[in-house]
C-alpha cells in the first residue's frame, strides 16, 4: 500500500524531532504569536509586557518578502515600557547554531482561501522552512504549485509573519528539492541537495538527516541566502555553490596555498565567487579582498550587486589611480578588471602608493580565470605581493590538451591556481537540471537551389569567406529562425570567422531585408582591423578588443563598416551610440550586452529585442542571456572556446526553452567529440546532446495512444466527470505538447510524421485550455482542486503571433465577404473559423466574450467606407472604459486612480502597493477588511489589463 501523506509528514516530523527540534501543536494564531513571544524571549533573555510584544508584532508586519528578510537580519530598537532601550535579536546569523529550534505542523491560517501548511520550521519562533509535502507516486511540481497558491491566499494573513520563510522545501518522499522564497522563479529554479562529490540527496529522511540539521539549516538561512539587491528577491546557493564556498573559507583560513574551482558554464560562478568574497571580508586575518574580472564582463548589474554590499567598491572608469586609492583605502571589498590591475601594480608611478601593502594579506578572486590574460597577471601579482592568495574560477580549466603557447610558455590553470577545490561539471549540471541538453545540427555540406550539395573542404578560407556560400547560409537562416527560436520568444547568436566574413553576413543580412526577404532585426559589433586569421586556426576564441584610436587619418574599411553599422543601430533603437574612441566603442559594447540581458527582465519591451547577434570574438564566454537559446557557428572552435561559446544557448527558462540549439555550417562533429571528453568524461555526449528527431516522433507517437485511451476522440474530454480523470487527460496531453515543442525545433519537422493530425491536435487542445479555464475561475469559497495543482505549462502552447491584430487581419476579410453577402457559405464559414481560432489560443481566451461581442453585433453594422481596425479600436476603448468603471463601482474605488495603478504596473511590471490600493479607495476600509480588499483589488486589476492590453499586438490602420 502506498504511504499516505499524513504518514510521510508524521515520520518527517519524528526525523526532525531525533534531529534535536522541540514538537509543538499550535492550532490558532493566538497560539501561534503566544509561541513566538516565549521564544523570543527566551533566546533574548527577557521577559516581554503584552504592549512591547504587540510592538514587536507592528515591527514584523510591514514591508514584502525582501524587507522582511532584511528584518529578519537586523536587531530591533524596543523601547520598553520602562523607558530603556534594548537591541532584540530575531536570529543570531553570526554563531548560527545559537537559536531555538522548534517543528509544527497543520498550520491554518484564513486569508482569501482558508489553507493549512504541512510541517513548518521555527527558528526563535519565526517561521523560517515550510516543507510542503506530497505523497509518494505524486509529482513535485504540485507542491511547488500549492506553495505558490499559499503565497498568493494566505501569507500576509495574521501580520505576515509567513512572508518570513526563507527557504521552502517539497517533498514526495522519493524526490526533494529546496528553494528560496522567490515569486517571481519558477519549478526549474528549484534544487536538489547533494553530497560533496555532487551525488544527489534525493530521500526526505536522507535530505532531512543532511540539510535540515539544526545547524547547517541555519547555516544555509545565516550564510548562503544571498539578498540579491538589483531584483529585491532572496536567491539560495546550490549544493556545489556551498561546497566551493566552504572550501576557499578552509583554505583561507588554515593555509596560504591557491586554489581553483572548477564549475562548468551556466552554474552560477559570479555568484558563488561573490558570495565567497563576500564572507572573506568578514575574516579578521585577511586585510582585502580583490574580485578580478575582465572588462568585457564587468557590466551594470555585477557592478551595482558589489556595490550595494560594499559601497563604491567597484570602480568601472579606466582611471588606474582609483583603483590605487582604493588599494590604499579602507574597503575591504575591491571589484576591479584584470587590465586596471595589471597597470597598477606594473607602473613604478604607483610603486609608493601600492607599497605598504606588499607584505599585506590579500585574497584575489579570479572570475573566467581560463582567459588567456591570467598568466601575466599571475606572473605581476607572485611578484608583487609575496603574501597574496589567489583564487580562480572557471567552467573550462586549461589543461596541457587545450593550452595555447604564450610569452610565457604553456601554462596550465593548475600551473597557475595549483589545486582543483571543487569540481561540477557540464554532465553533473545537466543531469540535476541546472543547465539545458544542445540540439547540434551540421550543415557543413549546404544545398544550392537546384537541391544539389556543396562539399566542404576543410581549411580552404576562400570557401568558408565566398558570398554565395553565405547568402546560402543567410537563405536558411532566415527560413529557420523561427522555428529555432519559437516565433523569436529568444535571441540567437551568429560567429563568423574573421571581422571581413561578419561585415559580408550583415550586408547579406541587410540587403535581403531591403528586398523584403525578412524582418529580422539583426545587429553587430566587432573590432575593426583585427587579424583573425591565426585565432580561428587553433579555434580558441581571442579576448575582447575595446582599443579603437581616435586617430582617422588611417581609416580603414572595417572602420567605416562599424560606423555605419552603428548608425543603423541607433536608427533602430534610437539611441546615439558612436566607435570614435574607445571609451565610446566601450558604452556601444555595454548596451547590446544591457539589451540582450534586459530581455530576461519581466517589463522588457518588444521593440527593445534584437533578433540576431552577429560576432567575432566578443560575447562568446562569460555572457549568460536566458533569453537566448540559438547559436549559428561559421568558425572554427575547438575545446574550451567550443564549449563556452555552445553554452551561450543553455541556461536554464521554464518549459519553453527545453534545450540549446547549435546549428554548425562548417563540420565540427570531431571538435566538439573532442571538447565534451575533456571537459567531462568520454562518454558523455548522450548526456549532453538530445536524442535525434525520430526519438521524439516516437515517443509523441506513443503518447498519443495513452491520451486515446483516456479519451478517443477530442469529444470523449467532455465525459471526464471526476477530478482523477481530468488529471491524466491534462498530464497526457502536456506529454504531447512537451514532445511537439522539442520536435518542433528540428528542421527537419513535419506533422505527417505524428500520429495525430494538426486539426485533431488543436480540438484536443480546446478542451485541454477548457479544464484550465474552469479550474482558474471557480468560486472563492469552492474546496481545493486536483486539477488547479498541476502546471498545464501554457507557455507550450500560446502563439505570439495569434493576437488581436491578427484576428483583425482575419476580421478585414471577413467585412469584405460581408459586403457580398452576409448570409453566405463563405461568410459563415470563415466566421466561425475565426470563433473557433479565439477559443484555442490561451492568450486570446480572456478576450474571447469581447471579441464575440464585436464580430455578432458591431461587424454586421459596419459601413463599406469604415475600418475594421479604427471601429475596433474605439469598441475596445469604450468596452475598457466601462470595465474600470464597474471596477471602481463594485469597490468604491477612485477612477483617475485606478487607470493611474494601471500605467504604472504597465510601465514598470509591478503590482501597486498596499498603501496606492487602499488610497484609491473613496471611503478609508476597515482595518480587518483591508487585505481582502488589496488582494480582490489587484486581481481585478490584473484581469483588466490582461483583458485589455496583453496580446494585443501591432493595432494600427490598415494600409
Amino acid at each position: 500500500m502506498t504511504e499516505s501523506e499524513a504518514q510521510l509528514e508524521q515520520k518527517l516530523i519524528e526525523r526532525l524531532t531525533g534531529l534535536g527540534y522541540q514538537p509543538v501543536n499550535i492550532s490558532s494564531a493566538a497560539e501561534f504569536n503566544a509561541n513566538l513571544k516565549a521564544q523570543l524571549e527566551k533566546h533574548n533573555h527577557i521577559k516581554l509586557s503584552d504592549t512591547e510584544f504587540k510592538s514587536i508584532l507592528n515591527h514584523l508586519d510591514k514591508g514584502n518578502v525582501f524587507d522582511r528578510a532584511k528584518r529578519l537580519r537586523d536587531k530591533m530598537e524596543l523601547s520598553r515600557d520602562d523607558g530603556t532601550t534594548f537591541y532584540l535579536e530575531f536570529l543570531n546569523t553570526e554563531h548560527w547554531c545559537q537559536n531555538q529550534y522548534q517543528v509544527t505542523n497543520q498550520i491554518t491560517q484564513q486569508g482569501k482561501y482558508k489553507n493549512r501548511y504541512d510541517v513548518t520550521l521555527l527558528i526563535n519562533g519565526l517561521p523560517l522552512v515550510q516543507i510542503e509535502l506530497k505523497r509518494r507516486g505524486l509529482e513535485l511540481k504540485e507542491a511547488f504549485n500549492q506553495i505558490n497558491r499559499y503565497q498568493r491566499h494566505s501569507y500576509g494573513a495574521d501580520n505576515g509573519l509567513f512572508q518570513y520563510v526563507q527557504i521552502f522545501v517539497i517533498s514526495n518522499g522519493v524526490n526533494t528539492r529546496y528553494y528560496a522564497n522567490n515569486r517571481k522563479q519558477e519549478f526549474k529554479q528549484t534544487f536538489y541537495w547533494a553530497d560533496q562529490d555532487n551525488n544527489l540527496i534525493t530521500q526526505l529522511e536522507d535530505f532531512a538527516d543532511s540539510f535540515l540539521e539544526k545547524c547547517h539549516v541555519s547555516k544555509m538561512i545565516c550564510k548562503y541566502i544571498v539578498l540579491h539587491e538589483s531584483d529585491k528577491v532572496l536567491m539560495v546557493l546550490r549544493p556545489y555553490q556551498y561546497y566551493a564556498v566552504e572550501a576557499i573559507i578552509e583554505r583561507v583560513k588554515n593555509t596560504n596555498k591557491n586554489g581553483y574551482i572548477w564549475h562548468t558554464t551556466g552554474s552560477g560562478k559570479t555568484l558563488t565567487s561573490f558570495k565567497a568574497a563576500q564572507i572573506l571580508t568578514q575574516l579578521p586575518k585577511v586585510h582585502k579582498v580583490l574580485f578580478v574580472v575582465d572588462r568585457a564582463d564587468l557590466d551594470y548589474q555585477t557592478s551595482r550587486e558589489f556595490n550595494y554590499f560594499s559601497p563604491d567598491c567597484v570602480d568601472t572608469t579606466d582611471n588606474t589611480r582609483q583603483l590605487v586609492e582604493q588599494m590604499a583605502g579602507d574597503n575591504p571589498l575591491i571589484v576591479t578588471t584584470i587590465q586596471k590591475l595589471n597597470r597598477a601594480i606594473k607602473s613604478q608611478r604607483h610603486e609608493v602608493a601600492m607599497e605598504s601593502l606588499k607584505d599585506k594579506r590579500i585574497v584575489f578572486i579570479f572570475d573566467e580565470c581560463h582567459r588567456s590574460q591570467f598568466g601575466e597577471t599571475h606572473k605581476n601579482i607572485v611578484k608583487f605581493f609575496p603574501q597574496a592568495q589567489m583564487f580562480g574560477f572557471t567552467g573550462t580549466p586549461i589543461f596541457a590538451d587545450n593550452a595555447a603557447s604564450n610569452e610565457h610558455g604553456k601554462r596550465t590553470t593548475k600551473d597557475l591556481f595549483q589545486e582543483c577545490l571543487h569540481k561540477y561539471v557540464i554532465t553533473n549540471a545537466i543531469a540535476d537540471e541546472n543547465v539545458l541538453k544542445f540540439s547540434v545540427e551540421y550543415w557543413g555540406k549546404i544545398k544550392r537551389k537546384d537541391g544539389t550539395l556543396i562539399t566542404e573542404p576543410k581549411l580552404d578560407r576562400e570557401f568558408f569567406e565566398n558570398p554565395d556560400r553565405i547568402s546560402l547560409i543567410v537563405d536558411w537562416i532566415i527560413a529557420n529562425h523561427n522555428r529555432k527560436t519559437h516565433g523569436r520568444k529568444f535571441s540567437a547568436m551568429l560567429c563568423a570567422s574573421s571581422v571581413d566574413t561578419l561585415i559580408t553576413y550583415y550586408d547579406t543580412f541587410k540587403n535581403k531585408q531591403k528586398q523584403g526577404l525578412h524582418d529580422l532585426r539583426v545587429i553587430t559589433i566587432f573590432t575593426p582591423g583585427y587579424n583573425e586569421e591565426d585565432q580561428d586556426a587553433n579555434g580558441l576564441i581571442g579576448e575582447p578588443d575595446f582599443n579603437i584610436s581616435a586617430d582617422i587619418s588611417n581609416r580603414s574599411h572595417s572602420r567605416d563598416k562599424l560606423n555605419q553599422f552603428i548608425a543603423e543601430y541607433n536608427q533602430m533603437y534610437q539611441t546615439q551610440h558612436s566607435a570614435k574612441d574607445s571609451q565610446a566603442f566601450y558604452a556601444y559594447y555595454k548596451d547590446i550586452a544591457k539589451r540582450m540581458k534586459d530581455r530576461d527582465r519581466e517589463n522588457f519591451q518588444d521593440q527593445e529585442r534584437a533578433d540576431i547577434l552577429l560576432v567575432v570574438n566578443m560575447f562568446l564566454t562569460g555572457f549568460d542571456v536566458k533569453k537566448l537559446n540559438t547559436l549559428y557557428v561559421d568558425k572554427n572552435l575547438k575545446y574550451h572556446g567550443l564549449i563556452q561559446a555552445y553554452s551561450r544557448t543553455n541556461r536554464i527558462l521554464g518549459e519553453l526553452k527545453s534545450q540549446g540549439n547549435i546549428v554548425s555550417f562548417r563540420n565540427l562533429k570531431e571538435n566538439t567529440d573532442q571538447a565534451v571528453a575533456l571537459f567531462s568524461d568520454t562518454n558523455a555526449s548522450e548526456e549532453i546532446f538530445i536524442q535525434p528527431y525520430e526519438y521524439y516522433i516516437e515517443k509523441f507517437n506513443d503518447g498519443v495512444q495513452e491520451l486515446r485511451a483516456i479519451a478517443t476522440i477530442p469529444n470523449d474530454v467532455n465525459k471526464l466527470i471526476s477530478e482523477d480523470d481530468q488529471v491524466k487527460f491534462v498530464k497526457a496531453f502536456r506529454n504531447l505538447i512537451r514532445l511537439q515543442n522539442v520536435s518542433k525545433s528540428f528542421t527537419e519537422f513535419s506533422f505527417s510524421d505524428l500520429n495525430l493530425d494538426e486539426q485533431t491536435f488543436e480540438d484536443y487542445k480546446s478542451k485541454y485550455l477548457d479544464i484550465y479555464d474552469k479550474t482558474r475561475s471557480k468560486p472563492d469559497d469552492e474546496k481545493e482542486s486536483l486539477v488547479e495543482e498541476v502546471d498545464f505549462e501554457l507557455e507550450l502552447i500560446q502563439r505570439d503571433e495569434i493576437n488581436v491584430a491578427y484576428i483583425l487581419k482575419l476580421l478585414a476579410n471577413l467585412q469584405r465577404e460581408l459586403q457580398t453577402d452576409v448570409t453566405s457559405e463563405e461568410y459563415q464559414s470563415q466566421k466561425a473559423c475565426i470563433l473557433e481560432l479565439i477559443g484555442k489560443e490561451a492568450q486570446l481566451r480572456s478576450k474571447r466574450d469581447l471579441l464575440e461581442k464585436f464580430i455578432e453585433e458591431r461587424l454586421p453594422t459596419l459601413e463599406p467606407e469604415e475600418k475594421v481596425e479604427t471601429v475596433f479600436q474605439d469598441f475596445w476603448t469604450q468596452e475598457r472604459i466601462e470595465a474600470i468603471q464597474q471596477l471602481c463601482i463594485e469597490e468604491n474605488l477612485k477612477v483617475e486612480a485606478v487607470n493611474q495603478m494601471i500605467a504604472d504596473y504597465k510601465f514598470s511590471g509591478k503590482e501597486p502597493l498596499r498603501e496606492t490600493v487602499l488610497s484609491a479607495c473613496n471611503e478609508k476600509p476597515k482595518l480587518l477588511e483591508r487585505k481582502k480588499i488589496f488582494a480582490r483589488v489587484v486581481s481585478k486589476l490584473l484581469d483588466i489589463i490582461n483583458k485589455f492590453d496583453d496580446a494585443l499586438g501591432e493595432l494600427g490602420e490598415e494600409e
